[in-house]
């Protein structure tokens, strides 16, 4: 299966496309990424080099992969990061194409805004985008917990109370909601958590809080990576669940067995493909 990913990218390190191509590909996929920004890390180490790219230079992008011809054998677009609203236009855009030429293309859209402890790390214009833009024509939402709620406006006690929140956003629009990064009380202590709100039901998947000195950054963009990749083979959306939540588990066992604090993709790549870890999915009423 092609893939266009529109995301950030890092020289150093492991978030937006250079946390995501990679997974996809050991999955067996192509992927197209267009790089909304090209940074020399990414910002959670407060200080990096490089630039937001603007979206006349990824429209050009676009218009070069369409202009191969290719766009109609294309399954599938996975956005992540977005400098702006203007590359909001040209995600779109992309998308509108994408469906034109391959009105079966699934989009997954990681509405990444933010986190716990970190709040809102997007320009202002960011968020009413994603909720007014990008929602309504996703067929896939990733949000983390934080976002769930940035974007449902309500704030989370429970587990039902993330049910409610998710199920609010897919009346708004997507298919499949995928919850991120749950915790307590959603889920209980030592525990994280994952839901999914589908049209074949609602379901859970926990694995242990593994404790890091520092969490790495770009989580969720491998688990978006992982959780499309699945869809695309053709694996029930439980079952795309468990295997990306499996795969990222192991991605983070390896990555703090290591010591380090960039995610090593490259030292535990066969769990990407082949988790050892498979959580179970519970079924939610």
């Amino acid at each position: 299966m092609n893939i266009l990913s529109i995301q950030s990218s890092v020289a150093f390190g492991h978030v937006g496309n250079s946390a995501a191509v990679f997974p996809l590909q050991r999955l067996g996929h192509e992927v197209w990424p267009i790089n909304t920004v090209q940074f020399s890390n990414h910002t959670g180490y407060g200080a990096w080099t490089g630039d937001v790219f603007p979206a006349t230079h990824l429209l050009e992008l676009l218009n070069g992969i369409e202009a191969r011809g290719v766009l109609p054998a294309c399954h599938g677009l996975l956005t992540g990061y977005m400098g702006d609203a203007s590359i909001g236009e040209v995600v779109l855009e992309a998308l509108y194409r994408l469906n034109a030429a391959n009105p079966k293309a699934l989009y997954c859209c990681d509405p990444v805004m933010g986190d716990e402890g970190r709040g809102i790390f997007v320009r202002p214009d960011i968020p009413a985008f994603f909720a007014e833009r990008l929602l309504p024509v996703a067929d896939i939402l990733t949000p983390n917990q934080f976002e769930l709620e940035l974007l449902s406006g309500r704030t989370l006690v429970s587990l039902e109370d993330a049910v409610a929140a998710a199920q609010s956003l897919r009346r708004r629009g997507p298919r499949l909601i995928c919850v991120t990064s749950l915790r307590p009380p959603a889920v209980p202590d030592g525990q994280i958590g994952t839901l999914l709100v589908s049209p074949e039901g609602t379901f859970l998947a926990r694995t242990p809080l593994l404790q890091f000195p520092i969490a790495p950054n770009g989580c969720g963009d491998v688990f978006a990576a992982l959780f499309l990749g699945h869809l695309l083979k053709d694996a029930p959306p439980p079952e795309a669940l468990s295997l990306a939540v499996g795969g990222l588990y192991d991605l983070l066992q390896g990555t703090l067995a290591l010591g380090q604090r960039e995610l090593a993709l490259v030292a535990a790549q066969e769990s990407l493909a082949s988790p050892q870890t498979r959580p179970a999915v519970e079924s939610l009423p």
